[in-house]
Parts: C-alpha cells; structure tokens; sequence
C-alpha cells in the first residue's frame, strides 16, 4: 500500500509558490517536510527538531553575510527541509558562500519573488500535514481491524504473514528460534533475489526493518521486512509494530493450546520417571513431539511450592509455558509433570553435554528475573536439578536425585547453595545417614560436650571449633577471622581440647568433627526450635 508523504517538490506545487526561484539545492528537492515555521531569530540549533520547511522574511539577518550564513549551517545540522526566504523588503540578494554551501549539503534554498502571506502557507500545509495523519492512523486503524478478525478464524501464522506482505508489497521475513527462516512470498528455486534477502537480514544497514517478537519478556521469533527499490517509511515501521503484536498473541496462543495438550501427556511421563519404558518408546514419543529431536542425556528438574494453596491458585499451564520458553533457549526440550505442590520437568539436552550445566544456571537466572515472577504471579517456590543421564530412558536414577535435591534445599533453607545434586557433596552423604539412622544421636557422640558447655556459658566455642578447623588450626588467621585477642583464642582452644580430647586435630579425627559439624548445622537449619525441643 503507498503511503503519504509530502516533500519539498510536492509544497512548490500548492498555493502560494507560483512566483519562485530555486536559488540551491536543486538536488535536495526529494527532502521530506513533516512541518512548516516561521522563522526570524538566528539561534535556532535548540528550536528544530528535523524534517521543518523554515519561512523567513530575512530580518534576523538582514545584510549580515556571516550571520545569514551560520543561519542557513544551523538549519542543515537541524536536518531542516528547506529554507523559503521573501525577497524584497528585509533580503535582496542570496551570497555565492550560501549558495555553494546549500548545493554542497543538497539543502534546498527557494526565494519568494513576491510578497506572500506567511500565515495562509502555513495554515495550508499544516492542513495537509493533519489530514495527512489522521489518513495514516485511519489506515492502521483498518489494518488493525482486519488483522485481528483474521486472528479469530486463522488456523497458521502464515495467512498473518502473507497478509503482511499484501499490504505493504515489503518482502516478509519470519525466524523463530531455532528453526529455519521463512519467506513471504516463497521462492522456488534458490537465487540471486533472494540472496540479497539473506544478506539486507545479515547487514542492518539495507533497506529493511525488523521487529522482535517477544513471549514472556524472553526474545521468542523476529519479524522483518525488506524493501528492495523504495525506502522504508514511518507508516510500515507502524504496520510492522502491529503485525508483530498480533504474532505473537496467535504464537503465545498456540502455545497456550500446546501446553494444556501435552498435559493430557501425564500419565505416560510419570511412568518414565519412574523407569518403565524402553529407549526405543522414549524415541518414539519423543520424535512424535520434535521430529528432528536428537537426545543428547538429560535430567530432571524440580519446581515445588511451598503449599496446596500456592500451587492451585497458580496458572500452571502459563508457570509450564514460562518455563519452556526460557529453557528452549537454552537448548532443552522440556516436558512437564504435575504432581501435588510440584511440577517435575523431564529435560532432554539437545546441545554440547559439556555446557549443559551452564545453560541451565542461566535459565534459572531468567526464570527468577522474569516478569511474571516480579509481578509476585509466581510465588516463591524450590528449584532441584537432579543428577545428569546419558541415557534418556535412566531419568528414573535423575529423578530420585533431584527429590533428594529438593529434602536437603527444604531442610537447609536459605544456606542450600546451588540448585544442582552433584553441588551438594557432603549434604547427600549426611541427608543418607539421617535416612538410615539417627543422625542426632552420631552428632551428640562427638560434639555433645561443645554444645552443652555453649548452652550453659555462652562460650562461643562451637563458632571457635568451626573457624579454626577452616583455617587449618591457624591461630592467627582463626583470631582474625573472630574478631579476638590471641589471649581469648588460646583459652578457647585449650576448652575445646578438654572437651574433645587432646587430639580432635589429628586428620581422621578432625574429619569426623568437620563433619558432624555439617551434620549439626543441617539438623539445626529447618526449624532449630522444633529441633531442640525433640531433643531436650
């Protein structure tokens, strides 16, 4: 569709400039005009803000060659239209300098031979200019209308893209991550057309413009269009905003309606993370969803509330949605599980094995900084990444490891430190002793006298064993670290060694106490009230 657009040659047509004289500038003609001043003062760099055909009468300059001339340099930095001076009363003549400085920077310079009236120009084109507008928003208006009654019938985004390409005649380009680029109109066969596409895609700077597309403040798909013969105006940069808007509301929709299908998908999900299918049916179902899907392991990921209340009052399919947008990014196929307060996320790699770990940390970051998230629509919840699996069909093994992964978070609080199983190290170990035995009662066997003497003095020594075990039994570095006297420090130790015996530094000793200490704290992290009142 043409759009308006008014240039210097087409205001030299209309009312008023039928007794004219293009002075310079003859090349500049094409320059486009949003508006029209009258302007007398000389300062003018602060005034404009590009695209003004300026009227003067030439008062503000009069005969002065060097003010006229930094007038005239002003209106070009501006990126003024064109310059309309009225010769007779206040200018006479036009300088050679001005001349070859408005040839030179192709600025149009147009003398009126005969008085004109100033107001009548204006009003005239800004009358022009107006209706010239509203005609543009009357347009998108129409184009908004159509647009959204095909949203309501349109079964693929294509029909939005050839409607696209209809309206503007624009070449149509169309990417969503991942996937191959699409064409509107199509071409057969390679060639040299559509090269030069590939390329305006690859260097900004050709004629084209492209608008992202994003799904949950994540970049999702891009949208450009191309113009080879005709400059790309401000109406199509205004019909691309609008076409991208509606893609990415039918996009979001169908992946809406792929969400609440995939949830009919559960049962058969839940038998995997429980191990009860071959390699050979995980493939199937796999290939059934993404055809070139080539596994490369996977895991299991976590997300468990803290409540029922939580959980229902949660959109989930829009928390799975969320979920799947960020990660896909990240180079996972993810597929959802519900349980009671949890969604479990079976997650194929499809990337580098090596870098799974890294893009995963990254696709947490996003989904805790996401909007949803900080508008509170996302209540906070545990994350547990279980152990990594070659093999696809052994996601029962990453599943156990990552409910383990979510008891020591939910056990440890705030001090849990990484979303990973394989970070925990010592935690699985004492999360299994505490499975299997009684952990309280290990502890107290060595570090019962510590924490009673602490109890009934205040001493601070269990704080003291910690440090100076961290610090590899350096005094001067366990002093630094608590903020004490040499002097306080020695009698702490000398009161450790009576209550744990002249040795507790030996190394399998020392091993033992640095890991009840772990033991301790993981007991003491959940709730140390509750915990010390089991156990008076």
């Amino acid at each position: 569709m043409k759009t308006p657009k008014l240039t210097v040659s087409d205001i030299l047509k209309r009312k008023h400039f039928e007794h004219i004289q293009i002075a310079a500038g003859h090349q500049g003609l094409n320059r486009t005009v949003k508006w029209v001043h009258v302007m007398e003062v000389t300062k003018i760099n602060k005034l404009l803000r590009g695209k003004e055909l300026i009227l003067s009468t030439g008062v503000g300059w009069r005969e002065n060659k060097s003010l006229f001339i930094s007038f005239v340099q002003q209106l070009i930095e501006c990126d003024a239209s064109g310059l309309c001076i009225e010769m007779g009363t206040y200018a006479s003549s036009i300088p050679q300098e001005i001349i070859d400085l408005a040839n030179e920077h192709r600025f149009p310079i147009i003398l009126f031979l005969k008085e004109v009236p100033f107001v009548e120009i204006t009003q005239d084109i800004h009358t022009y200019l107006i209706n010239q507008h509203y005609q543009i928003i009357s347009n998108l208006e129409s184009y908004s209308q159509e647009l959204n009654k095909k949203l309501l019938s349109i079964d693929h985004y294509d029909e939005i893209l050839k409607f696209l390409h209809h309206y503007l005649g624009h070449q149509v380009i169309f990417k969503i991550n991942g996937k191959e680029v699409e064409l509107v109109p199509k071409y057969v066969k390679p060639s040299k057309e559509e090269q030069q596409l590939f390329d305006s895609v690859l260097h900004p700077q050709q004629k084209k413009a492209t608008q992202s597309i994003r799904i949950f403040g994540n970049e999702y798909a891009e949208l450009s269009i191309v113009s080879i013969d005709k400059e790309i105006s401000e109406f199509d940069l205004l019909i691309l905003d609008r076409t991208a808007t509606a893609l990415a509301q039918h996009l979001l929709r169908d992946l809406y309606v792929e969400e609440k299908k995939r949830a009919q998908e559960n049962e058969w999900l839940k038998s995997w993370l429980e191990g009860e299918h071959t390699s050979e049916a995980i493939f199937d179902y796999l290939t059934d969803h993404e055809t070139e899907l080539k596994p490369k392991g996977g895991f299991v990921s976590i997300c468990r509330f803290k409540s029922s209340k939580q959980y229902s009052n949660l959109d989930i399919t829009y928390f799975k949605l969320l979920f799947r947008t960020i990660f896909e990014q990240q180079g996972f196929s993810t597929f959802p599980v519900d349980f009671r307060n949890s969604v479990v996320f079976i997650m194929v790699n499809k990337r580098d094995i090596k870098t799974w770990k890294n893009r995963m940390k990254i696709g947490i970051k996003y989904l805790m900084e996401s909007d949803f998230a900080n508008k509170k629509r996302i209540p906070n919840f545990l994350i547990g990444v279980g152990k990594f699996v070659e093999n696809i069909s052994q996601m029962d093994k990453s599943y156990q490891t990552a409910l383990e992964t979510i008891k020591i978070q939910n056990q440890l609080g705030e001090k849990a430190n990484s979303y990973f199983y394989e970070d925990l190290h010592i935690y699985r170990i004492i999360s299994l002793i505490h499975k299997y035995s009684d952990l309280h009662e290990v502890v107290m066997e060595y570090l019962e006298p510590v924490i009673q003497y602490d109890k009934k003095y205040n001493g601070k020594l269990m704080e003291t064993l910690k440090v100076y075990l961290a610090c590899n039994g350096s005094k001067k570095e366990t002093a630094k670290r608590l903020f004490v006297v040499r002097q306080t420090l020695y009698h702490r130790i000398q009161k450790l060694k009576k209550l744990l015996g002249d040795d507790f530094m030996n190394p399998e000793k020392r091993l033992a106490i640095e890991f009840m200490i772990k033991a301790y704290e993981y007991l003491m992290s959940n709730d140390e009230s509750q915990y010390v009142q089991n156990h008076k």
